[in-house]
């Protein structure tokens, strides 16, 4: 569901109930603790061969480093009051070699205080508003009949054990399948922006605030009555069915790893999603809504002395409504970081070599082999003063110039003299 974070919702569903446990899985000490994020069928294949594979064995390497991570999605920088603030645009579904974030994402959020996010999947008010079942008289109206029989049939595409959402509210069944459609691409809500970004943070002991709560979602997501939510059901229910929606999240996906905010902008004229009226209320419910009060969270938090780093969906940043411009209409000078198309490739990290030993002191003057000609290197020779290996030109009055400055790391031609002269005079 675009602008839900479908991670945090997903979060506690057990999806592993006809699938096997990998045999071989890797442990988790050895994998990046970003990926243990995710709740929701990790260490399983699906029973079937027509069902994606799980976000661990879609990994081509589990467990393998990256150099560095890629620097992806759209930053821009907030100043007000003398302290600096950052927006950092999401998307709430990634791939395994998203995991890690770029540079420029790791130094702005190693100077924030606090991680604003809109939801904090792990606070104790909001997991028991994720986990109450649904009214069974509610679901009994909104989920009969053919839209009940085509729910089960995309949850049965979606290769979700019967039951394991039967007891949520009917958006929420239908959120939830939306959140796997992508896993075909390669797709998976474990590897969600967000939660990536918040494992970062409590390793690090960083606070972690939610901008928003889970039952305010949830009302924005039903639209308040049974019919919206029917009216709802139904729309996602056409998408899915149609293809469509596994598409417009690709496209999604791929524009945001190339912090292409110029396409993403214009959002609204390729996502074929705002063709009728009650796709238009929707929008103007998950988005434009919701953005006065993220700003309003993201501006407590900087007044309040703290440096945040605000990550939201990355569809919350564009438009006249978007948070760049509403923070801007607060006073905060707003700066593009992140916002231009990129090309990108992470590289695997290489093996290590092992350090090569230093060469050792020639003995009689002789230089060491693999030395010869290296400027500025001090050799010692028997108990006299060092040498370079290269004599210096001679200057005005038959004086020698001063050897060159040697390399950093290598002993200096004076030390050397130094030292030999005093162990020369030891023995005698």
């Amino acid at each position: 569901m675009r602008g839900i974070d479908v991670q945090a919702w997903l979060r506690g569903l057990d999806f592993t109930a006809p699938t096997r446990l990998v045999q071989n899985a890797p442990r988790l000490s050895h994998l990046p603790r970003q990926l243990l994020a995710g709740a929701c069928c990790v260490f399983t294949f699906a029973a079937h061969a027509a069902c994606p594979p799980s976000a661990i064995a879609s990994l081509e390497k589990p467990g393998m480093g990256l150099r560095n991570g890629i620097d992806r999605g759209m930053l821009w920088r907030i100043e007000k009051d003398g302290r600096t603030s950052w927006l950092y645009g999401t998307i709430h579904i990634g791939r395994g070699d998203w995991v890690r974030p770029g540079p420029t994402i790791q130094k702005a959020l190693a100077q924030s205080d606090t991680l604003a996010l809109e939801l904090d999947s792990r606070d104790e008010a909001t997991a028991k508003t994720m986990s109450q079942p649904a009214d069974p008289d509610l679901l009994a109206r909104v989920l009969s009949g053919e839209r009940a029989r085509r729910l089960e049939r995309q949850t049965s595409e979606a290769c979700v054990p019967p039951g394991t959402l039967s007891k949520l509210p009917p958006i929420l069944q239908v959120t939830a399948l939306a959140g796997l459609v992508a896993r075909a691409d390669g797709l998976y809500p474990e590897f969600g922006v967000d939660e990536t970004l918040a494992v970062s943070a409590r390793n690090s002991n960083k606070p972690i605030v939610a901008l928003e709560s889970a039952a305010e979602q949830l009302k924005v997501l039903t639209g308040g009555t049974e019919v919206e939510e029917a009216e709802q059901v139904d729309a996602a229910l056409d998408e899915l069915e149609s293809g469509k929606l596994r598409g417009q999240m690709k496209e999604l996906a791929d524009v945001w790893a190339r912090s292409d905010a110029a396409r993403l902008t214009r959002y609204a004229e390729w996502c074929d999603c705002l063709n009728t009226p009650a796709e238009q209320r929707l929008m103007k419910r998950l988005l434009d809504d919701r953005n006065p009060g993220l700003a309003d969270g993201i501006e407590r938090l900087h007044a309040g002395g703290k440096s945040v780093f605000a990550a939201v969906g990355a569809l919350h940043m564009i438009g006249p409504q978007g948070l760049p411009t509403l923070m801007a209409a607060r006073g905060f000078t707003v700066t593009p970081v992140l916002t231009d198309a990129q090309a990108q490739t992470a590289q695997p990290m290489p093996a290590l070599a092992a350090p090569s030993p230093g060469p050792r002191s020639a003995r009689g003057g002789k230089a060491v082999k693999g030395q010869r000609g290296q400027k500025g290197a001090a050799v010692a020779k028997g108990g006299k003063g060092a040498k370079s290996t290269k004599a210096a030109p001679a200057q005005k009055g038959g004086a020698k110039a001063p050897a060159k400055a040697a390399p950093r790391g290598a002993a200096s031609a004076r030390p050397a003299a130094h030292t030999t002269a005093a162990k020369t005079k030891v023995r005698r």
